[in-house]
């Protein structure tokens, strides 16, 4: 039980719908046969989402730090002492205060090793800006903290993945933010982390392009011609087998997705409207490319429904056992680079040729 994997998970904004999806997914009892949940938060908000949510069978194990965790029961570690005004549904300071409590707190024993991953329910990006969090999200804070030079936003689900170039920044900033230098960069993270965090074996990536019809040989843009098809080259010399730039539309519509192990998006909603109208109650954001693993659920703080009962948990189980897979696929393959190293290097068969696709 020493080995079993330890998921820290940050309660969001104490407003929002975050610990209704954790309270929710946590009273699953098939939860405990995968990981130790270590919520990071306090019991007295606990509680008071668990009542309206009429959970009255379900309670915390109250612990002081990772190490004390119990493996067969849903924990939680106590983040501050005052008590929390709670108004469901309300943006405000309140939200923003404690979400960033607990997210500190819970990259903090992530970074440490006190815990093997984490699982961030819903921020609201306005209020929880601050002294120590001036970051347009979740992936960019993580990406400082963990000391990580690059993170790629990786939207994934059992039937479609999506990385994109450019994330949390206006449209208008998109086309001179694109280069080819980061291009290559991004197909590498992708290539890499389907390697590493899924285990497939030659990742084949779809790239697409930046304007209608992929600039329509130079008639509606030419950053086509001048940046993403000699990105794809490099990267292809790289070892990256992938292909494009494609149409962004025909590709989705045509379902050419299905023929490709992920694609790379040029912008946020390029690769994320298609992304949540093919799975938008089953996807997880994953931040690839990190020194750690972080995953989250594919949706909003939900003001609109929260205390009402309504929010679905879907997404959030996804998130957490997407994070224990990646884990356990990072373990394994770094006991079998242990083997390969005390049999003298030779590799007789690799992971990658006998495990499947693990999502």
């Amino acid at each position: 039980m020493s080995n079993k994997i330890k998921i820290g998970i940050s309660i969001g904004d104490v407003n929002g719908i975050g610990l209704e999806v954790i309270l929710k997914t946590l009273s699953e009892n098939r939860i405990l046969d995968y990981c130790t949940p270590i919520v990071y938060g306090h019991t007295k908000v606990a509680s008071y989402h668990r009542k309206a949510l009429g959970l009255s069978d379900f309670n915390f194990n109250v612990i002081t730090e990772p190490s004390l965790a119990n493996p067969k029961k849903a924990n939680i570690i106590n983040c501050w002492e005052e008590d929390v005004k709670i108004e469901l549904g309300v943006a405000n300071e309140t939200g923003g205060k404690y979400a960033l409590l607990s997210l500190e707190k819970a990259t903090e024993d992530l970074i440490k090793g006190d815990i093997d991953a984490l699982v961030t329910a819903p921020i609201n990006k306005h209020n929880i800006q601050s002294e120590t969090f001036k970051f347009p999200g979740h992936t960019e804070y993580l990406m400082e903290r963990s000391g990580s030079n690059d993170v790629l936003m990786f939207l994934l689900s059992e039937d479609i993945r999506v990385g994109v170039v450019t994330g949390h920044i206006p449209i208008a900033d998109v086309p001179k933010s694109i280069t080819a230098d980061k291009i290559v960069k991004k197909l590498l993270m992708m290539n890499e982390s389907l390697k590493k965090d899924f285990w497939i074996e030659k990742p084949k990536i779809a790239v697409l392009g930046l304007n209608p019809h992929a600039g329509d040989n130079g008639l509606l843009g030419t950053e086509e011609a001048e940046t993403i098809m000699p990105a794809i080259q490099q990267a292809f010399d790289k070892g990256v087998i992938c292909f494009g730039p494609y149409p962004a539309d025909g590709f989705f519509g045509k379902g050419s997705y299905k023929q490709f192990d992920a694609v790379l998006a040029m912008y946020h909603d390029q690769g994320l409207i298609p992304f949540k109208t093919i799975a938008f109650s089953t996807g997880v954001n994953y931040s690839a490319g990190l020194k750690i693993v972080r995953t989250s659920p594919d949706h909003g703080t939900g003001y609109d429904i929260a205390g009402k009962n309504l929010a679905d948990p879907t997404s959030f189980i996804e998130a957490l056992f997407a994070a224990t897979h990646i884990v356990r696929n990072r373990r394994e393959q770094e006991e079998l680079l242990k083997n390969q190293l005390r049999s003298g290097g030779k590799i007789i068969e690799t992971a990658a040729d006998t495990k499947d696709d693990a999502n």
